[in-house]
């Protein structure tokens, strides 16, 4: 997981040093202490739509790694960090727009602050957030309960964050100031609107197994997004997918471009392999290689077969030294432009329409927004024009691919799964983690964790050092004072 500073040790550290502000550790004392929003800006950008990670990959059963015990791979893993330190450079952001009246860096300002909090929330449980967002802003370094915050329940983080969103969403305006320094969209104010708003869904259906819980309020709030498109306008093709667009230029090359390690050691789940075979998914040929062994043209799906992922190292690796294994294909580490990370893609979108259908949440087709999203992630993902046109139209025409009554839910989620291989860091899993679908195989004897899949991570070392009342106290609250990798968060309850 993504590791950052804690907020307690850098409050903590300003009290020590009571000639400095809680801004001296956020910025380079050799630079300005003001600047324009549009200067912090990409920085921000880059640390929120930086989606790729091979250890949300492998926990996600997309890919099994061959040179160690990975903890991703084997559900082994403790502890994670806090996300302080992204959300203080939101912040900054946020009041050096107030200082130059530039408003609009202040509303886009709030769906980061929203991403980066519902990512630390959906790690941990409950966080600091109230107490935590007015540290931050106020630079308060005296006022204990700033330096050690309270721990806010999830039902209220997620109440904050969905009230920001659409706050954001409707304070946006072409007539404000321009956006510039943006990485994403280039100062769309219309494209940075389809974004928060279909960001907006993904949260609410992150939060369908509170449907019933009034504050929220889940169903009129989706309904009025999707409802009234002309104030709520969505992502309605890939050219407006919320990415991160790599260059062949140092320092913003593809992530894995020339890294070793994925070029030698990373293989195909067999799970994830068994479910692109089943459906006879072209999407296979352009996500790996042909096992060595094979004697079969690349575009057959004979010629793939893939590790499993819980088995022992010494049997995946006897495989793999056999031929009998697909790496991961080799654009992953040989092209430095490969493809965009993804924060939010067309395909999501639809995918989240047809889920909302089916739960009674909107009314429209189901099948033609799932069929929708399956299209989006195949032109997506035919990199170099691996499959035809031909062979997409023949791919969503199988009865198989069709929505089947009763199991509904399973069919999206799986076709949301596939979309997201290497993609949308940790969403794949935490999907999973909701829904329960696609099924994460943990049979094998490499397996850790008592053969359980993690349903969150403990809360950082920091937190206990410098914030330990509060952070035993939420402890106490959500899991009867066990922090422990499988205790079950109030969102998936």
């Amino acid at each position: 997981m993504k590791q950052y500073t804690s907020l307690c040790m850098l409050l903590l550290l300003a009290v020590l040093s009571s000639c400095n502000k809680f801004e001296d550790y956020q910025l380079n004392p050799n630079n300005p202490t003001v600047a324009d929003p549009s200067l912090l800006l990409p920085a921000i950008e880059r640390n929120a739509f930086s989606t790729i990670s091979a250890d949300a990959a492998l926990a996600s059963r997309y890919l099994v790694y061959t040179q160690g015990a990975s903890n991703s791979q084997y559900y082994g893993w403790q502890r994670s960090g806090m996300g302080y330190s992204n959300i203080a450079q939101v912040v900054k952001m946020e009041q050096e727009a107030a200082r130059v009246g530039k408003l609009n860096y202040r509303y886009i300002g709030k769906f980061f602050r929203s991403y980066f909090v519902v990512g630390m929330t959906q790690t941990f449980g409950d966080i600091p957030y109230s107490k935590m967002m007015q540290a931050i802003a106020n630079n308060n370094v005296t006022d204990t309960q700033a330096i050690r915050p309270a721990y806010d329940k999830q039902e209220d983080i997620y109440l904050g964050v969905l009230n920001d969103l659409k706050i954001a969403s409707d304070s946006l305006s072409a007539t404000e100031t321009a956006i510039g320094g943006d990485l994403v969209y280039g100062g769309s104010i219309d494209k940075w609107k389809r974004l928060i708003n279909s960001y907006t869904l993904r949260v609410l259906m992150s939060l369908s197994k509170k449907e019933s819980v009034a504050s929220l309020n889940i169903k009129q709030r989706f309904n009025e997004i999707v409802s009234n498109p002309a104030k709520y306008p969505l992502i309605s093709n890939n050219t407006e997918n919320g990415k991160f667009t790599y260059y062949d230029i140092t320092g913003n090359q593809y992530p894995y471009f020339n890294n070793n390690s994925m070029k030698t050691d990373y293989y195909l789940d067999s799970t994830f392999v068994q479910i692109l075979k089943d459906l006879q998914d072209p999407r296979l040929f352009v996500f790996g290689k042909p096992k060595p062994s094979a004697t079969l043209p690349a575009t057959d799906f004979n010629a793939y077969d893939g590790l499993l992922g819980s088995a022992a190292l010494a049997y995946n690796t006897a495989k793999r030294g056999a031929g009998n294994a697909s790496q991961i294909h080799d654009r992953y580490s040989y092209q430095a432009i490969n493809e965009p990370s993804l924060l939010m893609s067309y395909a999501e979108v639809q995918f989240l329409l047809a889920e909302a259908v089916v739960r009674g949440w909107i009314t429209g087709d189901a099948n033609t927004f799932y069929k929708n999203g399956i299209q989006a992630s195949l032109n997506f993902s035919n990199f170099n024009n691996a499959y035809t046109a031909t062979a997409i139209t023949s791919y969503l025409g199988q009865p198989v691919i069709n929505l089947q009554t009763g199991k509904e839910i399973e069919q999206i989620i799986t076709q949301k799964y596939i979309s997201m291989f290497m993609n949308t860091g940790w969403q794949p899993f935490y999907e999973q983690r909701r829904t329960g679908f696609p099924a994460f195989e943990t049979s094998g004897a490499g397996i850790l964790n008592g053969g359980k899949i993690p349903k969150r991570w403990m809360y950082p070392t920091d937190e206990y050092n410098n914030n330990r009342v509060n952070v035993e106290e939420a402890v106490k609250r959500q899991y009867s004072g066990d922090d422990d990798i499988n205790g079950v968060m109030w969102l998936i309850q």
